[in-house]
C-alpha cells in the first residue's frame, strides 16, 4: 500500500512538472490578422466641435473606418507574459462633409494616409492558455483545458504617414504644399495600448482579436493642426486644398488667415482592431503523461 502511494504521487508530481513547463516548448508564436482601422483627428467626427484634450473619444467615425493587414511576432517569456513585434498596414481618412456641426461642414476639409506601423509591445496574460493532462474523477475521465486567454499590452512603434486630398479628381499628397506653412515629419512615433482575446484551438493554433489606441507624436497625420495663412500667391491646386471652405453667408470671415483651421490642444491618433490567426512553432518534442 505504501509502495502504491509513493508511485501515485511521483507521477502526480512528474506530470504537474512536465505540464508547468511545457509552455517552454511553445514560446514562439507567429501572427497574421485582418481588421480595421480608423482615425480620432481634426477632420470629420461627431456633429460638434471636436475634444480638447483627446482627440477621438467623441469624435469616432464609423463611415470613416477603412481595412487593415498586419503580420507579427511573438515570444513568450513565462507562461503569463511575452512581447510581439508586428508590422501594420492599414489606411485613415476624414471628412468634413460627413458631420454636421457648422464649423466643422463649412470647413470642407478631407484626407486619406496610409498607415505604416512597426511597433513592439509587451504583454500580460492574466490567464494563459492551457491543455493539461487526462484526470479520472469519481470514474469521469476529462481534461483540464482553458481555451481562452484575455491580455494588456502597451508598447512603442514608429509609423509613416501620407496626407492626401483630391482635387479635380486626383489625390494630391498634402506635405509638400505646406497647406499651414508647416514642414512636418512623415515619419512619427507611436503608443500602443490596448487589449486583447485569444482563443486556443489547441497547442499550436489559436485565434485572436486585438483592439489597441495608437497615441502619437504629431498633430498632421490629417494635415490640418493650427491656422489658416494666406496662400494668395500660391497655385490654384495649393490655394484650394488649403482652404476649400464652402463659405456660405455669414461663414465668410470663419476661413480668413489667422482663425483656427485646427486644433493643437492634443495631438492625433488612431485605432487598429485586428482579427488574428496564430501558429505556435514547437520546439523539440512535447508529450504530456496520461494518468
Amino acid at each position: 500500500m505504501k509502495n502504491n502511494l509513493i508511485s501515485i504521487s511521483i507521477i502526480i508530481l512528474s506530470t504537474l512538472s512536465v505540464d508547468a513547463q511545457s509552455w517552454k516548448f511553445l514560446t514562439n508564436e507567429f501572427s497574421f490578422g485582418l481588421g480595421a482601422t480608423s482615425f480620432l483627428g481634426d477632420l470629420g467626427g461627431a456633429n460638434r466641435i471636436g475634444s480638447r484634450n483627446l482627440k477621438g473619444i467623441r469624435d469616432f467615425d464609423f463611415n470613416a473606418t477603412r481595412p487593415a493587414i498586419s503580420i507579427g511576432y511573438r515570444k513568450f517569456f513565462s507562461p503569463n507574459l511575452s512581447a510581439k513585434a508586428g508590422f501594420t498596414l492599414g489606411q485613415v481618412s476624414g471628412d468634413d462633409a460627413l458631420t454636421e456641426e457648422p464649423y466643422r461642414q463649412n470647413r470642407n476639409l478631407h484626407f486619406k494616409s496610409t498607415i505604416a506601423e512597426l511597433a513592439v509591445q509587451i504583454e500580460y496574460f492574466p490567464f494563459r492558455e492551457y491543455f493539461g493532462h487526462i484526470y479520472r474523477s469519481n470514474g469521469v475521465v476529462g481534461k483540464r483545458v482553458n481555451h481562452l486567454s484575455p491580455y494588456l499590452f502597451a508598447g512603442i512603434g514608429g509609423f509613416f504617414y501620407n496626407p492626401k486630398a483630391k482635387y479635380q479628381g486626383n489625390w494630391e499628397k498634402l506635405r509638400p504644399l505646406k497647406t499651414e506653412n508647416i514642414d512636418y515629419n512623415s515619419i512619427s512615433l507611436a503608443i500602443p495600448l490596448g487589449l486583447g482575446l485569444k482563443y486556443a484551438i489547441d497547442k499550436q493554433w489559436s485565434i485572436g482579436l486585438e483592439v489597441g489606441l495608437r497615441y502619437t507624436t504629431t498633430d498632421y497625420i490629417d494635415d490640418v493642426s493650427t491656422e489658416y495663412v494666406d496662400k494668395s500667391g500660391s497655385d490654384a491646386k495649393t490655394q484650394y486644398l488649403s482652404n476649400p471652405a464652402l463659405n456660405n453667408e455669414g461663414q465668410t470671415n470663419w476661413t480668413l488667415p489667422g482663425q483656427q483651421r485646427g486644433s493643437t490642444q492634443s495631438n492625433d491618433s488612431y485605432v487598429f482592431a485586428i482579427l488574428s490567426v496564430n501558429y505556435k512553432l514547437l520546439r523539440g518534442r512535447l508529450n504530456l503523461p496520461k494518468f
